[in-house]
């Protein structure tokens, strides 16, 4: 019902978020409305068939999977690559354009919990060669991302791959010094382009009349959307900033838009349907006996919970401004697929818990 809850708002909020630009660009404003419910539709029957596919299955064919979705997002950096705002995430196949790195979020979630669980008691006879190859694969999936300089993507790909090693039992020592290796990488990513060290320091420092209208404008008008907003929000609709000042109004910044039409209240409810998400997913990994299914309730919570999260923290300002969407609810064809693929994978694993499988015999 959380997932059913976010996607319908998000909707909404997509069709009243775009109505502006998409007539300012000489185009029905009702288009975003449709692409988004067919997506939707597309992202349901994605879902069935995730849930109807069984453990074994998913170990089987998430080893090709993986090396899938590496080669596909290598194809980015070819002619069919698209640049958004500076990052090379997206393929254009003409008559759509897809981000494949949507794709790897969820296959890493599948693939490398099985992974790391099945090499687990190699590592007593083998040391760290034992997990060489989903190393490996993993690092090479990260590299294929951030080479189309997506750092935010990236993240949360590190932020799923964390779940997994610390929930597979991967080694303490050589997980300490991976997170080192990986904080540094980050660090060195985002000092050493400009734009990202700009970002950062608009959000942690103070803009300058000069930034207002460059690097610190998208971020400016998000707070003025929430601020404006109020405890109850201007109503469905009545969004000010949608009218071409806030960049990126039904993608990335959806937040704020929600933020101003619905007010403090409307804020407050995506924030608890995350909750119980996170809640629902959390509460049956501690609960369920397959080590595997747990690991990958994990990862699809720190991707799906997580990355709303850091995506609200980016329009409060909390964080520089990354490009992730709010899982859900923000427009984009590629990431509502996905979600709701994952949605389904999860209600799927869920029925390995002994009381939903006992309920259901019972049913």
């Amino acid at each position: 019902m959380a997932v059913v809850g976010l996607t319908c708002f998000g909707v909404i909020m997509v069709f009243s978020s775009s109505t502006v630009s998409m007539a300012a660009q000489g185009v029905s404003p009702f288009l975003k409305l449709a692409s988004q419910g067919a997506f939707c539709a597309i992202g349901l029957v994605f879902g069935f068939v995730a849930m109807l596919v069984p453990i074994q299955g998913w170990k089987r064919i998430c080893p090709w999977m993986m090396i899938g979705a590496i080669l596909i997002q290598a194809l980015t950096l070819t002619p069919l690559g698209l640049d958004v705002y500076g990052n090379r995430g997206w393929l254009n196949l003409g008559f759509t354009t897809i981000q494949p790195a949507e794709f790897m979020k969820f296959v890493v979630c599948i693939w490398l919990p099985g992974a790391l669980h099945a090499r687990n008691k190699r590592y007593a006879k083998e040391g760290l060669k034992a997990y060489a190859a989903p190393l490996g694969l993993y690092v090479l999936g990260l590299i294929a991302v951030i080479a189309g300089k997506d750092l935010g993507t990236c993240m949360i790909l590190l932020f799923i791959g964390y779940a997994a090693f610390l929930v597979s039992d991967f080694p303490k020592k050589w997980m300490i010094i991976g997170t080192i290796i990986a904080v540094a990488g980050v660090v060195a990513l985002a000092v050493s382009s400009p734009n990202r060290l700009r970002r950062i320091l608009a959000t942690y420092g103070d803009c300058s009349a000069a930034d207002a209208q460059t690097v610190c404008y998208q971020s400016m008008h998000a707070k003025y959307a929430i601020a404006s907003g109020g405890f109850l929000g201007v109503g469905i609709g009545n969004s000010r900033e949608k009218w071409n000042y806030l960049p990126a109004a039904h993608n990335d910044f959806i937040f704020a838009i929600i933020g101003e039409e619905t007010g403090f209240v409307g804020c407050l409810i995506v924030i608890v349907f995350f909750a119980i998400l996170a809640w629902c997913m959390i509460a049956v990994a501690l609960q369920v006996t397959d080590r595997y299914v747990t690991m990958v309730l994990m990862c699809v919570t720190i991707w799906l919970v997580g990355q709303a999260m850091v995506n609200i923290g980016v329009v409060v300002g909390v964080f520089p401004v990354l490009g992730v969407p709010m899982p859900f609810v923000s427009a984009g064809g590629s990431s509502m697929v996905m979600c709701l693929a994952a949605a389904g994978l999860v209600v799927g694993l869920m029925r390995c818990q002994p009381q939903i499988k006992q309920s259901r015999q019972n049913v």
